[in-house]
């Protein structure tokens, strides 16, 4: 049986560098290994552009894999387009009908989940705002202690140069469909996440069914411990062929 196709989708303040050390390792075993940009604009539009890169660039069945808010468009993507057969979270939000980041991170004690969040983000406007809204971006001392602390120095640094913005917005915005009441999932939960702390993760991932492993990592632990979620991506794509 052919190999399924993986699609890499990267979460808020990333791109798909992210998954390099993933990808590559997949890659090197054979699998077709895709890593889309996720437009990080909203639910809705973030989760149509995923479906229609299903739709047009993937042929087979493929394993569908979100790290962070790239969990939250997964959940509204993978029935849109291609034929998703599995769903892997890391790190991730796995969002019911109805709920929106802000709301996941009200009282977790998130590091992001702050009173005045210009302590933790720098919010922008950019071209062709709606009113109001505004892109937010990490400060460097939030990559360095609460993003990717586990990452040596000189990687946080290019993080904090090189992140790709979030609309305010997207957070704001509920999740539409949960592709994981249908498909099967699995899930990596960073134990050391500060920005989806682990308790948070791990209560989305058993509401989902999915099939849980920890990493003592940040969130990026597909950054800093990649092999623990290419193991889950593996088991994943043996379920397909099962």
């Amino acid at each position: 049986m052919a190999k399924p196709t993986i699609v890499l989708v990267h979460g808020a303040w990333a791109d798909a560098s992210s998954w390099n050390a993933v990808a590559a390792e997949l890659q090197s075993q054979g699998f077709t290994v895709l890593a889309p940009p996720n437009l990080l604009r909203g639910p809705a539009q973030d989760a149509a552009y995923i479906s229609s890169f299903l739709a047009q660039r993937t042929t087979g069945p493929v394993v569908l894999v979100g790290h962070s808010y790239g969990g939250f468009v997964i959940t509204n993507a993978a029935l849109g387009g291609g034929d998703v057969r599995v769903l892997v979270y890391v790190d991730a939000f796995i969002p019911e009908e109805g709920e929106f980041v802000f709301q996941i991170l009200g009282g977790s004690g998130s590091a992001l989940a702050v009173p005045d969040p210009t302590t933790v983000l720098d919010l922008v406007g950019y071209p062709g705002a709606p009113e109001g809204d505004v892109e937010a971006f990490l400060k460097p001392d939030t990559v360095h202690h609460s993003f990717a602390q586990d990452l040596p120095e000189a990687d946080r640094w290019l993080i904090a140069a090189g992140q790709r913005p979030i609309t305010l917005s997207a957070n704001t915005t509920p999740s539409v469909t949960a592709a994981w009441k249908t498909l099967p999932s699995w899930a990596v939960i960073g134990t050391d996440d500060l920005v989806i702390p682990a308790d948070t993760q791990r209560s989305m991932a058993e509401r989902a069914g999915a099939k849980i492993t920890d990493v003592a990592g940040s969130h990026v632990s597909m950054v800093s411990h990649p092999q623990i979620t290419v193991d889950t991506i593996l088991a994943a794509a043996a379920h397909i062929s099962d």
